[in-house]
């Protein structure tokens, strides 16, 4: 059974940064596309940022644009969230998320697997 792992959140003051990382286990995910979604409570689980399982093909959420690259390392079955310029709107929960498919897909329910989630909090 794959499994995905989030490490890296955690209380950053504005205009700092954190990395978020994604892990997966069990069979390898090289061949699927992963992404980023993050929530806040009461509130819908937004799209942060996807890539391909090559690398090479991305997508961002407009207010992340610039801010949050997202990267993966194919031999560890690793992606990243390099999450630079922080803003308070940014905090929530982030979720790491993988399709078998390989889509550069903005919408939750396309995505096969999914993590537990990491705490980010952007104090003002």
């Amino acid at each position: 059974q794959e499994q995905l792992v989030e490490s890296g959140g955690g209380l950053v003051q504005a205009g700092g940064s954190l990395r978020l990382s994604c892990a997966a286990s069990g069979r390898t995910l090289g061949c699927y596309s992963m992404a980023w979604f993050r929530q806040v409570p009461g509130k819908e689980r937004d799209f942060v940022a996807a890539i391909s399982w090559r690398g090479t093909n991305t997508a961002y959420a407009d207010s992340v644009k610039g801010r949050l690259p997202i990267s993966r390392d194919r031999a560890e079955t690793t992606q990243y969230l390099q999450m630079n310029s922080m803003q308070p709107e940014d905090t929530a929960v982030y979720y790491c998320a993988a399709d078998q498919w390989g889509r550069i897909a903005t919408t939750p329910s396309l995505y096969n697997f999914w993590g537990q989630g990491t705490q980010v909090t952007v104090s003002s």
